[in-house]
């Protein structure tokens, strides 16, 4: 063998050798038109960019559960080291986890909670908040407004629901009923409850026909920022004057912040989309390494209001960056 042969060689062992120190983790989000998805898609890619040698290939799943799980069986097949998925419909978890275990791949679920959360092999994780506290926090602070503003021995309020096949909107949900069944809190009466599917465009639509049925009532109380947007977009479209009814979302979007400036959205509950995407990430990879990891990590929330809006702006990314109109 020659020196140059000999170099030649070195130099091939060298490139696979970092070929295969590099690492790609394929994700797939539930769907790209959505504010706070947005945010965390985002922040998983600027994530993965400070890491040497990890690449993350993102694909919207278009809110379809069978395009979903045909992207996880894509990802298993191109033997990726690792899979992130923002479900769909976290009651149709159990055939992702199987399709990725089947294949051996290491799979982590971030932001919505699988309906399988406790029975995931080891290979696999969940990663996001706690949604008996984010529907909690709104709850008990609108209750607190409601009373500052003298309406604490009876108050009517609308709760505006997400998907209903989604973990998160059915929890949060809850968590309204339970703050109302407290001594502290019975004084608000549920006058409307309807799914808007985490949609701007639905919440105002349902909040339009509210006020043409000249529904009364004291509070909005929305699972998601979107539908409290779009509540607040009917409402002054209708005449209402914002100061006389409270509004509080979730998640903490760079919209629900901008309305929160403007004196429209009173109180939201801020999910961290870079926390939950650096979660989620890290687990990822060393799940690819075979290292432990603990298989639920809840990434805390945080309450939002007028006088601490300024904590929060760019948090979760920028109006420019993300669509006012998502769900």
């Amino acid at each position: 063998m020659t020196m140059k042969t000999g170099l030649m060689g070195l130099s091939i062992a060298a490139l696979m050798s970092g070929a295969a120190m590099a690492e790609t983790i394929g994700v797939s989000i539930a769907t790209f038109d959505d504010a706070f998805l947005t945010a965390l898609r985002g922040q998983i890619e600027a994530h993965a960019s400070e890491l040497d040698g990890v690449e993350v290939q993102i694909e919207d799943a278009q809110n379809d559960v069978g395009k979903q799980l045909n992207q996880i069986q894509n990802f298993a097949a191109s033997g990726l080291d690792a899979i992130i998925v923002n479900p769909v419909d976290t009651d149709a978890t159990q055939a992702m986890t199987q399709a990725a275990q089947n294949a051996g791949i290491p799979l982590v679920y971030v932001n919505r909670e699988p309906v399988n959360r406790d029975e995931l092999p080891d290979n696999q994780a969940y990663v996001a908040s706690d949604e008996t506290q984010s529907g909690t926090l709104l709850a008990t602070e609108v209750c607190r407004l409601l009373k500052e503003a003298g309406k604490g021995s009876g108050a009517r309020i609308i709760v505006l629901v997400g998907e209903l096949s989604n973990q998160a909107a059915r929890t949060r949900t809850q968590d309204v009923h339970d703050v109302v069944a407290t001594d502290d809190c019975s004084f608000m009466t549920i006058a409307e409850e309807q799914t808007a599917n985490w949609s701007q465009d639905e919440a105002e639509n349902l909040m339009t026909n509210w006020l043409a049925s000249d529904v009364k009532f004291d509070a909005v109380l929305a699972n998601n920022d979107a539908m409290a947007l779009g509540a607040i977009k009917a409402m002054k479209a209708g005449g209402v004057e914002m100061d006389t009814v409270i509004v509080g979302g979730i998640d903490g979007t760079a919209e629900a912040l901008a309305a929160m400036k403007a004196g429209e959205l009173d109180v939201t509950v801020f999910q961290d989309a870079s926390g939950q995407a650096k979660e989620a990430v890290d687990t990822a990879l060393k799940l690819a390494k075979g290292e432990a990891v603990e298989q639920t990590v809840h990434v805390p929330v945080e309450i939002v209001t007028p006088e601490r809006v300024g904590d929060f702006e760019g948090r979760n990314g920028s109006v420019s960056s993300t669509d006012p109109s998502a769900g």
